[in-house]
């Protein structure tokens, strides 16, 4: 039997197995215990907003405003043209899945310049691409203080994306939470992946 918590409101949930009846109560409420732990992942939109300001404004001095759900869902208002910005960690241990940090590349640069102490018109592809893992690890560091332990993280990947990225409303196994700033639109994900 498989039970779980049910998802809050633009959450993530987190399911787990339960023993079986015929195991020895002591056994049994071990197992519960650790269960009950892990089940703690809940992850809101507040905690991937606050993970985002503690990263952005402490370490850039830059404010993003953080958009509604709604907003995500409509593609026409929050999606990413072809060359945009994609850093990406996963995580594994008892919470695994992966979050992704997707930038329009004028805020990815502006904030490679803020990262750099660099004129903006200095800043290179390559140097975008580096902000952009430490971006991605940075935010993720501080949602993976939310999520049971053990679990550690990949090294960072960036790409520059080729394509359009459209958003989309988030489902019990993902959070999606939108940002604006001037330069432009930032998205973080966090996806569950469910354990075997």
């Amino acid at each position: 039997m498989t039970t779980g918590t049910p998802a809050p409101a633009n959450g993530v949930r987190v399911s787990k197995k339960l023993p079986d009846k015929g195991t020895r109560d002591w056994e049994w409420l071990l197992t519960f215990h650790q269960e009950m732990q892990s089940m703690r992942a809940q992850l809101d939109r507040q905690s991937v907003i606050k993970a985002n300001a503690q990263f952005w404004e402490q370490m850039l001095a830059m404010s993003l405003e953080s958009l509604p759900p709604e907003s995500i869902a409509s593609s026409e208002e929050f999606s990413f043209p072809p060359g945009h910005l994609l850093g990406t960690v996963s995580l594994v241990g008892v919470w695994k899945g992966r979050i992704d940090v997707r930038m329009a590349s004028g805020l990815a640069y502006e904030a490679t310049a803020a990262m750099m102490m660099q004129p903006l018109p200095t800043v290179s592809e390559l140097d975008a691409l580096d902000a952009t893992k430490e971006i991605a690890n940075m935010i993720a560091g501080t949602i993976k203080s939310s999520l049971p332990r053990p679990c550690s993280m990949t090294v960072p990947e960036a790409l520059v994306a080729p394509c359009e990225f459209l958003a989309s409303a988030a489902n019990e196994d993902s959070l999606e939470v939108g940002f604006r700033h001037p330069s432009g639109l930032l998205l973080v994900r966090v996806w569950e992946q469910e354990s075997i």
